[in-house]
């Protein structure tokens, strides 16, 4: 029997709303990820992860929003099919994936100063 194991995360960062655009991309290439559906005038993604030896890919769905002209609010929210068999293999696999993501674009934001 399979089901889906959900994560979302929140996250407040201090730079504009389209710088933070322009480098996800750069984070999903770096991570070997692909981007399923893209829009723009929303800033909003679908991301396709990468799976492993006995785990699914994980879909990923980022939305950005405005908080200031220097902050930006992003909604991470993840989700991975997983059986009875790769339950317990595949505990916090989603979590995992979304903190790399979030790692990674840290790191390509910190080379824009």
């Amino acid at each position: 029997m399979a089901y889906t194991r959900e994560e979302t995360e929140h996250v407040e960062i201090d730079y504009p709303i389209e710088q933070i655009w322009e480098n996800i991309s750069k984070a999903i290439t770096q991570l070997e990820w692909i981007i399923q559906e893209s829009n723009k005038n929303m800033y909003q993604l679908t991301i396709k992860t990468k799976g492993a030896f006995m785990s699914y890919p994980s879909t990923i769905k980022l939305a950005l929003t405005t908080v200031n002209e220097k902050t930006t609010r992003m909604l991470i929210n993840g989700e991975t099919p997983v059986t009875t068999i790769t339950s317990v293999l595949d505990f916090g696999r989603t979590r995992e994936r979304i903190e790399r993501f979030i790692v990674t674009l840290a790191k390509l934001m910190e080379k824009k100063n």
